[in-house]
């Protein structure tokens, strides 16, 4: 009889052994996946914010009282699909435009720079007219802010000295913003002219790192 109380003890203790490694496997994988995402990816999927939401439904105790794995804080920030920024904070950085534009406006250019104000506040817009902070179009948008816009992208999806996020690859970048010309975002013959004279090349090799270019 005591031999079999103590097989059975014995399995009960494997079983929770095996309970145990099991939760801290996926603890630890669900901690990978945190960090994976709190650097900001240039998307969020549908199931990775799923994958969310069921982290922040774990609860672990301390003291006899049950906390979250994650707070509502940090679940709201972690879901956000594209960038680093909450709405409210993209806001408050969109607004700059609007500064840039009402600060130069009050400057006396002469009369062949007089479209400065509205070429710096510009580079924002998007073709579609999604972008800010005037809502322009196509051919509403300036030529110059079109331009200054496709080199403020590629010089962000590059920068390597952003402390939220890595530099992206050559490839990268130039995937991305060849998705932005796909949604109306960026000028298409502008980005030609930039892949066919390779200006992002003359760039790379003098501001970014040797790892980062990993095309001709």
């Amino acid at each position: 009889q005591a031999l079999k109380e103590n097989c059975a003890s014995t399995g009960r203790a494997d079983e929770e052994d095996s309970t145990r490694s099991q939760r801290i496997a996926e603890l630890e994988s669900e901690m990978d996946f945190l960090e994976r995402v709190n650097w900001g990816g240039e998307i969020m999927a549908d199931e990775m914010i799923e994958k969310l939401k069921k982290i922040a439904l774990r609860r672990w105790d301390f003291g006899g009282k049950p906390y979250p794995l994650i707070t509502e804080e940090e679940l709201y920030n972690l879901s956000i699909r594209k960038g680093t920024l909450t709405e409210e904070e993209r806001d408050i950085i969109n607004n700059h435009a609007m500064v840039t534009h009402k600060m130069l406006s009050k400057l006396p250019f002469p009369k062949k720079l007089r479209n400065v104000p509205l070429y710096a506040a510009a580079h924002h817009e998007k073709l579609d007219g999604s972008g800010y902070p005037f809502g322009l179009k196509g051919e509403e948008i300036p030529l110059q802010a079109k331009i200054i816009a496709l080199a403020d992208i590629f010089e962000a999806l590059t920068a390597k000295d952003r402390p939220y996020k890595k530099g992206n690859t050559l490839s990268s970048a130039l995937k991305v913003m060849s998705f932005m010309v796909k949604d109306n975002h960026l000028d298409a013959d502008l980005f030609n002219l930039f892949l066919q004279e390779k200006i992002y090349l003359d760039y790379a090799r003098q501001e970014l790192l040797p790892e980062q270019i990993d095309m001709a």
